[in-house]
């Protein structure tokens, strides 16, 4: 190996410890792979309840009220639980594995950060499209929730890959399209939480993460 060689190599193992310290890089693309399979699962099963093929409501006898409370009545907030819970404990598990493997804590500094600037923008949105529901604008939830998780994800870039960015952008641009075809919200969640998260997990695993 040439003196040129050797140094090139250094250089390359110091820059990767300085991306290892800064940003958390054990994200697995079979995460997102999961995570949007769940989110597609979970758009075919609320298909039926959102056009009114079937009851929304679980006990058709308990009456209506005006409050939260409201919610747990009905098929679409299981279903909601159901996919976001799924789609976590798959992601966390791929990830898991990949942090093992590249020898990154799973819940260092640098994740912390991560889940941070990941929570802040996904919890304003939360409380404001809860507010929204409240008040009977259900329309806007589906392109609410896509452009408050696509801020979320921009917000978090800074401390793991640079291609959550452009994810984070292809949300918002799909929210933004949503808000003028707000009838077809569930089609637009779908394709962003679930196509997107796809091929986005697809690039990440083929690039990052495939045996030479």
């Amino acid at each position: 190996m040439t003196e040129q060689q050797q140094s090139l190599d250094a250089i390359h193992d110091i820059k990767k410890m300085m991306e290892r310290s800064s940003r958390f890089i054990s994200l697995s693309g079979l995460s997102g792979v999961s995570a949007g399979v769940c989110a597609l699962i979970g758009a075919w099963l609320a298909h039926p309840y959102v056009y009114g093929y079937k009851n929304l409501f679980i006990d058709i006898n308990q009456p209506y009220t005006y409050d939260a409370t409201v919610y747990l009545n009905t098929w679409l907030f299981w279903i909601a639980m159901g996919t976001f819970v799924a789609a976590l404990l798959s992601a966390f598990v791929f990830t898991y594995i990949k942090s093992k493997k590249d020898g990154t804590p799973i819940w260092g500094k640098t994740a912390r950060r991560l889940m941070i600037n990941v929570l802040i923008p996904v919890a304003v949105g939360g409380i404001f499209l809860l507010s929204m529901m409240q008040y009977g604008t259900f329309g806007l939830v589906a392109p609410g929730c896509l452009l408050f998780y696509g801020l979320a994800l921009i917000n978090a870039s800074k401390y793991s890959l640079n291609e959550l960015r452009y994810l984070g952008y292809c949300e918002i641009i799909l929210g933004i399209i949503n808000l003028n075809f707000v009838g077809y919200g569930l089609y637009f969640w779908a394709a962003g939480f679930g196509i997107l998260h796809i091929a986005y997990g697809v690039y990440m695993w083929y690039n990052y993460e495939r045996e030479n």
